[in-house]
Order: structure tokens, then C-alpha cells, then sequence
């Protein structure tokens, strides 16, 4: 094989793997920055070292707080992020791929037979993790597509190794290349070793170690928060008197809980999908407070934070048995309805919007004694002096602190409500 078509081959997966470890450690980066229970900007470009992304939500954030970016979510608060694994792989491909750019056709042939079949592995990971994006995520991130591509070009040089070394192989050695590693115009070309096929056995050890070292490592660093999970807080009344809150749970739901929700409320949505991602939702015993952040109905406010909102909690107190089903619809309209709300005559325009998805409704929303049960609710979260924001989220009467409602939420929950199973 030509020494310097083997060697384009082997720069093609070295740049490859060093681009890949740059984007896995700053995603690793930012994930770590969390471990203070705080929010922080998070990089979201193609490419690397741009600032931070300064937006509340983005693709990137909704990729880092989401079931998959970590492993032992439960057992330790943040889990272990992937991108520790992508860190050791990419570093062993850069050690690997540099050795064979640097020895050439001194080399064994098994370095690029192995290559070609260790080097689509951060291909198929990647394909993995981009159709989750795509699937369940509906976004995708760009410092992990900046991981997929360079994932692709590690598979890409080590396919074109192996295809060059077949090549040459089947061609045998050439007596007069000038290209020879012993530099000389007229020397013949040696020929490659094949090398042991334990040697395949080993790389692949190798590989594996490189891998989970950093995820090892991180393991037995990072800070214990047993002693910090313990609740923000507590109802000082669970009492519904009147009936005014609104029940619902699935069969076998274990785990009494309140939640304080707005239904256009952005990060309320972005919750209520975290819970249902990590199958605890299902588990909940469900009491829902609606407190709608808008000042037509809500007293608690002089100006609306989210117009409309009172038109579609009333719609959600309206839906009785489909009221959870409502309330998921005011989620995944909520830039729509929001708009709406904001626009001249936007109550109207809300409730023209709420009455063509659901025809059912009309009548009782606005009714007097839908603007009760929603004025009950309101001074249900006086009387438990809550503070006006949204969601809170409440296991038993224990409130879940704000700083463990990412991350840090199936650990926490297993620390709150050890009943509950993740799932």
C-alpha cells in the first residue's frame, strides 16, 4: 500500500477523533457547570469554543436535561454524562490514528483492519443518539451534530484504510516505488506485516478502558448531595374544602404529589415531558393547582406574565376527565396561544382557539362557576403562601427544590419519595 495514501487515510480519522473530543469535552463542560444546582448558559454551535448560548431553552439544553444525556440519573444526582465516554473513545481513536499516520507501512495490516471495524462504533452510537433527537427530543443539538460528524469521519478514514491495505495487498509489493519508506527512488517497497489477530483483541480492550476511564474517574469524584436534597419548603395546608383542585392518576399510582402549573407556561411543558420521559408521571397520584400567570384573573398580579392563560385554565377546568389531555394541548400550543393572548382582543382570540380544538367546551368556559373553582385554586396558593411563579412541584406536602427539577430530578425524587421506581 502507498505510504502516503495510508497515511491521508489515517489524517482523515485523526481529524476526525481530535474534533470529536472537542466538541464530547465541551459538552462534558457544560454539563459539569450544572453540578452547582444553578442554571448556565450552554455552548450550542457548530462550531467549536463559539460563547455560550445565552437563551433559556435551546436545542442543546433541551439534549442536556433531557433521560438521555446521562446514566445513573437515579443513583447519583446528574448521573454520568455520556460525553465521558465520547471523551475516552475520541482520545484513543486521536493515540491510534496518530500511530498509524507516524509508522506508515511499518505499521501492522491489523491497525487498519481494526480502524475499519472500531472506528464505526462512534458512527452507530451517533446514529443512535441523533434518531433519539429526531424521535423523542424533536430537535437537534449542534455541538452533537458537530459529535456526528466527526464520529462519521473516524468511520470514513478507517473504511478507506482498510480498503487501501485490501488494495495493495492484492496487488503485491512494487519493486521501484519512489514513495517507499526507506526514501530511496529505486528501493524496493517492503512489504506490510499482517500482525496477529490478537492484536485486534487487544485494541479493542484498549478501547473499551480508554472509554470508561473517564466515566470511572468522575464516579469517584464527584460531590455527594444526599445531604442536600431535602425539599424547598412545604404546603402548609393540603385541605380542598370546596373541590376546586383537580385529581388525576393512573392505574397503580403510588406517590401523592401537587403541581402548581400555568398552562402557558413554557417550562411548566418542558417538566411535565421530563416526567413523562423518565416514566415517572405514570407513577404520580396527581393533584393539579392551575395558576395562571395573567392578570385578568389572577389578583396576585398587576400585569399579565402570560395572556390567555386564565381562558385556557378554565378551559382545562372545563375538560373534567379530559382536563389532563387539555392541559398537554395548552403546552404544545403555548407560542401560538401566547401570541394570540398578546394581540389585540386576546381573549377572544384565545378562546376562538380553545373552542376549535375543543367544540365541547363552549359554554362553560367563562361560566361563573368555572371562574370559581379558578379563583379557589388562586387562593389555594395564598393560603399555602406559594410564591407567584410556575411550576411547583410538590411530593406529598414536601416542595421539590427549583435546582432539582433538571438534572438533578430522578435523584432527587429517589431521595423524596423513595417508593418511586424509575422505570
Amino acid at each position: 500500500m502507498g505510504k502516503q495514501k495510508a497515511r491521508w487515510a489515517a489524517a482523515i480519522a485523526l481529524c476526525g477523533a481530535l474534533l470529536g473530543l472537542v466538541f464530547s469535552a465541551y459538552s462534558t463542560v457544560d454539563y459539569v457547570a450544572h453540578l452547582d444546582r444553578q442554571l448556565h448558559d450552554v455552548r450550542c454551535s457548530f462550531i467549536p469554543g463559539a460563547a455560550a448560548a445565552e437563551a433559556a431553552e435551546n436545542a442543546c439544553r433541551t439534549a442536556l436535561y433531557s433521560a438521555y444525556s446521562a446514566v445513573l440519573r437515579d443513583r447519583i444526582w446528574g448521573g454520568i454524562p455520556i460525553s465521558l465516554f465520547a471523551n475516552g473513545a475520541f482520545a484513543f481513536f486521536i493515540a491510534f490514528a496518530a500511530y498509524l499516520l507516524v509508522s506508515g507501512n511499518r505499521a501492522p495490516r491489523r491497525g487498519s483492519q481494526f480502524l475499519a471495524l472500531a472506528g464505526c462504533t462512534p458512527l452507530v452510537v451517533s446514529i443512535g443518539m441523533a434518531i433519539i433527537s429526531w424521535v423523542e427530543l424533536g430537535s437537534f443539538c449542534k455541538t452533537c451534530v458537530g459529535t456526528y460528524v466527526a464520529s462519521l469521519l473516524v468511520a470514513v478514514g478507517g473504511a478507506l484504510g482498510w480498503w487501501l491495505e485490501r488494495q495493495a495487498a492484492r496487488r503485491g509489493p512494487d519493486p521501484a516505488r519512489p514513495d517507499a519508506d526507506d526514501g530511496g527512488p529505486a528501493s524496493a517497497q517492503t512489504p506490510q506485516k499482517l500482525g496477529p489477530a490478537s492484536l485486534i483483541l487487544t485494541w479493542f480492550a484498549l478501547l473499551g478502558l480508554f472509554a470508561v476511564a473517564p466515566a470511572l474517574l468522575y464516579h469517584e469524584t464527584v460531590p455527594s448531595y444526599a445531604k442536600r436534597v431535602k425539599g424547598c419548603g412545604t404546603l402548609d395546608s393540603a385541605a380542598d374544602p370546596k373541590k376546586a383542585l383537580i385529581h388525576f392518576s393512573s392505574a397503580g399510582a403510588t406517590q401523592p404529589v401537587f403541581m402548581v402549573v400555568d398552562p402557558l407556561c413554557a417550562t411548566c411543558g418542558v417538566f411535565h415531558q421530563r416526567l413523562m420521559v423518565e416514566g415517572i408521571f405514570e407513577q404520580l397520584d396527581t393533584t393539579l393547582v392551575l395558576f395562571p400567570l395573567d392578570s385578568e384573573c389572577n389578583w396576585n398580579l398587576t400585569t399579565p406574565l402570560h395572556p390567555g392563560a386564565c381562558v385556557v385554565s378554565e378551559a382545562v377546568i372545563c375538560g373534567e376527565e379530559r382536563a389532563l389531555q387539555v392541559l398537554e394541548w395548552g403546552y404544545e400550543e403555548h407560542e401560538r396561544l401566547l401570541a394570540a393572548g398578546k394581540a389585540k382582543g386576546g381573549d377572544k382570540r384565545v378562546l376562538a382557539m380553545v373552542e376549535a380544538r375543543w367544540p365541547a367546551l363552549k359554554g362553560c368556559i367563562g361560566d361563573q362557576q368555572t371562574k370559581k373553582k379558578l379563583d379557589e385554586m388562586i387562593r389555594f396558593a395564598v393560603t399555602n403562601k406559594l410564591p407567584v411563579a410556575t411550576p411547583q412541584f410538590f411530593v406529598g406536602t414536601t416542595r421539590l427544590c427549583d435546582e432539582d427539577s433538571d438534572i438533578g430530578l430522578p435523584y432527587a425524587l429517589r431521595k423524596l419519595a423513595p417508593a418511586l421506581a424509575r422505570r
